[in-house]
């Protein structure tokens, strides 16, 4: 953490809130994003990152300065996604509310690349919202924020042989269900081929 930001944490512990909307501002887009990831809509998401800041804001006092502060705010993020996710029982969204996450573009690909690209990333988060809440939460921390799997343990309350075993079980759950989707669309384009040639 930059001293500047390291400052900023020191005034929020002493109640200035101008230092901890600084604080806010620096991190507002991962917690956002790990939010919209784990909850899958944006008002959803918007709402418990607000609550995310409200804790954080709440629990200064609490925070060990040897640990870095973003795993303790993506901790926070993540413990009340979950708490969110147990008490609506996941319900399904709509596809075309998973995924409108603000990402910026490294390049505009070609029309067909990006509805390509688009689909793939639609029918992964799809995916995602389909794991358990905690194998969810391991996941976006390793894999969009590149927690490592210590750093994924101490932000969900679990050891790192528990992370890697919830790590092992998503990718696995989430390889079947792209072969299976997978062998779906292969079906349906060998019926539309059928159907087109009669």
């Amino acid at each position: 953490m930059p001293d500047e930001e390291k400052l900023w944490l020191l005034q929020a512990r002493e109640g200035d809130e101008e230092a901890f909307s600084r604080i806010v501002e620096a991190y507002q887009r991962p917690v956002f994003n790990l939010c919209y990831r784990m909850l899958g809509e944006r008002t959803l998401a918007e709402d418990a990152a607000q609550e995310t800041f409200l804790r954080a804001f709440l629990g200064l006092k609490r925070y060990d300065p040897n640990r870095p502060f973003i795993t303790w705010l993506l901790s926070i993020a993540s413990h009340h996604c979950i708490d969110r996710l147990r008490r609506r029982r996941l319900r399904l969204v709509p596809l075309e509310e998973l995924y409108r996450a603000p990402q910026i573009a490294d390049a505009a690909p070609g029309p067909e690349k990006a509805l390509a690209q688009s689909e793939q990333e639609n029918e992964l988060r799809q995916s995602l919202l389909h794991l358990a809440h905690k194998d969810r939460a391991a996941v976006v921390l390793h894999y969009w924020h590149g927690l490592s799997y210590a750093e994924v343990a101490e932000t969900l309350s679990l050891t790192t042989s528990a992370v890697k075993s919830r790590l092992h079980r998503a990718r696995r759950e989430l390889a079947e269900r792209w072969l299976r989707r997978e062998a779906e669309m292969v079906t349906i384009r060998g019926r539309q081929d059928e159907a087109s040639a009669v």
